[in-house]
């Protein structure tokens, strides 16, 4: 309430509750039926609240937090969630924005990867959660004009760019992975796709094999996004990569535009 008794607005009292999450005062009509208490309990419903966005935030990015440690990743999830509030109450929704804000936090100015195994791990959750679909039958290709024929890929299929050899990083701190030696590594490009029994692989893959499956999800025809391929890698032979898209079920009802 304002002074006279005056009832805060929906939006005034949403904000002033949001304040109070991040430390300002309590919101006027916050109370408990001993009013000397308010501000204590609502500083233990302000710390649950913290620790649930860490919890939720580490769920999704587990690789960061493995990176970085416990510790830092507590304190980074609680910077974040200040300036990054979910804004759904499904929180497997939340972090769509956690690559870049690492991108930009002074105190991993020195580890650039963070952001992009950030964007993988991002990918993977989009990937998991993807609308079901049904795959293609494979004789439905048999005697198909490649030049007619437009493959429909699943949403889950994403090509990310990379700056950095993220995809060996992530990989590497997978359970039971070998020690990854970064002394050779270069940038690489990482395939993220949901297969047919619910996991989400992330491959590292070559710049024909990017080209092909970007060509195809922006609806070329297979003729067209092969030959693309090949101006991107010589040599360029798209076949295992399309049975490998075949056998996860990720090439959906193949769609002729011409006859």
């Amino acid at each position: 309430m304002r002074e006279g008794g005056t009832l805060l607005t929906h939006p005034e009292f949403t904000r002033a509750f949001d304040a109070a999450l991040k430390g300002a005062p309590l919101p006027e009509g916050v109370t408990a039926r001993a009013p000397d208490q308010a501000a204590r309990r609502f500083d233990v419903y302000r710390n649950n609240v913290a620790v649930s966005l860490a919890e939720a935030l580490a769920a999704r990015f587990a690789v960061i937090k493995r990176l970085v440690g416990e510790e830092f990743f507590t304190a980074l999830a609680r910077v974040y969630a200040e300036a990054h509030r979910p804004r759904s109450p499904v929180l497997h929704e939340w972090g769509e924005s956690f690559a870049g804000f690492l991108a930009t936090f002074p105190p991993l100015e020195a580890y650039p990867y963070m952001a992009d195994v950030a964007r993988i791990e991002w990918a993977r959750g989009l990937a998991f959660h993807a609308a079901d679909a049904t795959p293609a039958d494979p004789a439905l290709f048999a005697g198909a004009n490649p030049g007619r024929l437009t493959l429909r890929l699943h949403e889950s299929v994403q090509v990310l760019r990379l700056a950095t050899p993220a995809v060996s990083i992530w990989a590497a701190n997978q359970p039971g992975a070998a020690p990854l030696d970064l002394t050779a590594a270069t940038p690489e490009i990482a395939m993220v796709w949901r297969d047919r029994s619910f996991e989400v692989p992330v491959l590292a893959i070559g710049p024909g094999d990017a080209v092909l499956v970007e060509q195809l999800r922006a609806g070329a025809p297979l003729a067209t996004a092969a030959e693309c391929a090949l101006w991107a890698e010589t040599g360029f032979d798209p076949q295992p990569m399309l049975v490998r898209l075949m056998q996860a079920g990720a090439i959906l009802t193949p769609e002729e535009t011409l006859r």
